[in-house]
This record gives structure tokens, sequence and C-alpha cells, in this order.
């Protein structure tokens, strides 16, 4: 089970799940597009495009910085030929940019809507419609969407509206391009924490230190996404994956060191 070699298109991956995913890869010498907006330090946001690459490089990997907003198709598609010129192809995207606003449908702004649309549900159509050319010639092209798993459910929709239909765009592109590509063996999978995840959004959005200090680390998206990453394309897509999940078929059984204070009480994650 290895990545070496392989190629990886990761949109949002200057700090938080898409860092941990790129540095996991990193790690058996992948290659590794960083494609982020923040490419200068933001005081109110950890890493940029090139601490982001340091680190996929002292690792073991080969990073490319891309600075590239998902919302603009020419930024995309600038930043997937910058990619295939460098590394001569793509075998795996991961759509992790995401935008979040929680509010109900009288207190959001419909700028805020449309930011989140824009970067979840049409970014990572657009993403996956930008590298698919390129992961059709691959051996084992694998698309993961960060994304949770569909229920119809109102208690899912009511307290967030806006949001959950933008994430839920999301999944409803790894629901339809599964099938769209399976006869071609691209493999489009959905992947969610268990629990709340310590990124820059719930320190700065959701709760602060106090939730931060009952999550767990991005670490554990990153293991089970590399365990999905691994996995034959032809076999294994159009799964809405659960990062505890993933890893218990695998065999793992002790999750406390993914854990930002072990042994605390974790929160379960809101789509779950």
């Amino acid at each position: 089970m290895s990545l070496q070699g392989k190629t990886l298109f990761i949109t949002g991956a200057s700090r938080g799940i898409g860092l941990a995913i790129a540095l996991r890869a990193a790690r058996d010498g992948a290659n590794v597009v960083v494609a982020a907006k923040t490419e200068l330090p933001d005081p109110r946001l950890p890493g940029t495009i090139h601490a982001a690459v340091e680190e996929i490089n002292q690792v073991g990997g080969r990073g490319l910085a891309c600075a590239c907003d998902v919302r603009f198709a020419e930024q995309v598609q600038a930043a997937v030929e910058k990619c295939v010129t460098a590394f001569g192809g793509i075998d795996v995207l991961v759509n992790n940019a995401s935008a979040i606003h929680l509010s109900g449908t009288l207190e959001t702004p419909m700028k805020r809507y449309d930011l989140m649309h824009d970067v979840n549900a049409r970014g990572a159509f657009l993403c996956s419609q930008a590298c698919l050319p390129f992961l059709l010639l691959s051996s084992n092209p694998h698309i993961l969407n960060i994304s949770p798993p569909l229920h119809m459910e109102s208690r899912w929709f009511a307290p967030h509206l806006a949001y959950t239909m933008a994430k839920y765009g999301m999944s409803l592109c790894v629901l339809g391009m599964a099938a769209e590509f399976e006869d071609q063996g691209v493999a489009v999978n959905a992947l969610w924490p268990r629990t709340v995840i310590a990124t820059a959004a719930v320190q700065n959005l959701l709760g602060g230190d106090e939730v931060v200090r009952r999550s767990r680390k991005p670490s554990i998206m990153a293991d089970a996404a590399y365990l999905v990453l691994n996995r034959d394309s032809r076999e294994c897509t159009g799964n809405f994956f659960v990062d505890e999940e993933v890893l218990r078929a695998a065999g793992v059984n002790e999750f406390d060191h993914y854990s930002v204070t072990p042994g605390s009480d974790l929160i379960p994650d809101f789509f779950l």
C-alpha cells in the first residue's frame, strides 16, 4: 500500500484536513499540488501554500504551490495545467476546499450563500471537471470529496439550510460522478469525520478552544483518506465513508491518539 510516485491535486491544502492528507501522501514520496488561496501569512489563519510545500518536501514528497481560488475556472484550469506540466498527470483529486456559515434562512446573507455554493458544490464540480481528462489516463484514479453522507431528513437542513445544501452539493457530485465514470474506472467517494476535527474553522467560527479540546486531530481524516486512495478504483466507488469506520475496517481499534485531549468527551459531527 503506497502512493509513491502518484500525483495528488488537493484543494484547500494549505492547512487543516487538506494539509494532513497531503503530508500523509508525501511520506510515501507522492507528488502533491497544494491548490489554495493563502499565499501570504494571515494572523487569523495558520499556513500558506508555500509553507505547506516546505512541509511536504521535508517529509519526502514533492510539493507544488498553486495559488488557486476554486470559485474561478481560469484559476483552476491554470493550476491543473501547472500540475500536469510539473508531474505529467493527475492520479488523485481531493476536493477539500470549503466555506462555512452556520445560520438560519433569515440570518444568511446572500453573499455568504453564494460563497458556500461557489466554493463547496460548484468548486468540487469545477475541479473534478478540470482534472477528469487526466484522471482518466491514470491507472488508479480517485476523486475524494470531503463531504457528508446524504440523508434526506429535515433535521440536517433546518438549522443551517444554506450550508447543508452547499455540502450536500459536493456529495451529490459523488453520487452522480461515481455512476457516470464507473465504467471508465474512476473512483468517486466521499469522506466525513465521525467527530469534530480541530481546524481553523472550529477555532475561529465554531466554538474556539473548548470545542477544539473535545475534537480529533486532522490526522484521523488523513489516515482514512490514505486507505481509501490506495484501494482499487474499479472496486471502490460511490461510497460515503466515515473516517472511524474506514479505520476500524482496516483493523484499527485504538483512537485516543487522534484526540486533541486524550480521554476527553468528543463532540460528534453535526451531520452524523
